[in-house]
């Protein structure tokens, strides 16, 4: 008779499904100055001052232009947030979220 190892087989270890992600999106106008907008998405999204003029012009030339990517919550909070802030200061500045693909 041979000798036959048998191997007990290891359970696949099971990661958690990443949550999915959404984007953050600044809608352009015509009314918000830019260096509101700079102050804004310094603040709020905590990008560095060139960072945050190249979105807002990009925004300005586009239309609309992604300024980051979070868990579903945390982006329409911070979406949210920067809107009301705008608001508040009485700039129609909105900021809106969407799936990312």
């Amino acid at each position: 008779m041979a000798d036959t190892k048998i191997k007990n087989r290891t359970a696949p270890v099971l990661k958690p499904a990443k949550p999915p992600l959404h984007k953050v999106i600044l809608l352009n106008d015509d009314y918000t100055p830019r260096e509101f907008v700079v102050q804004l998405l310094k603040a709020e999204f905590r990008v560095p001052e060139a960072q945050a003029a190249v979105i807002m012009l990009t925004a300005h030339t586009k239309g609309a232009c992604v300024v980051a990517v979070f868990t579903k919550e945390i982006a329409e909070e911070k979406a949210t947030r920067a809107t009301e802030f705008a608001r508040s200061n009485g700039f129609p500045l909105l900021f809106s979220t969407e799936p990312e693909e």
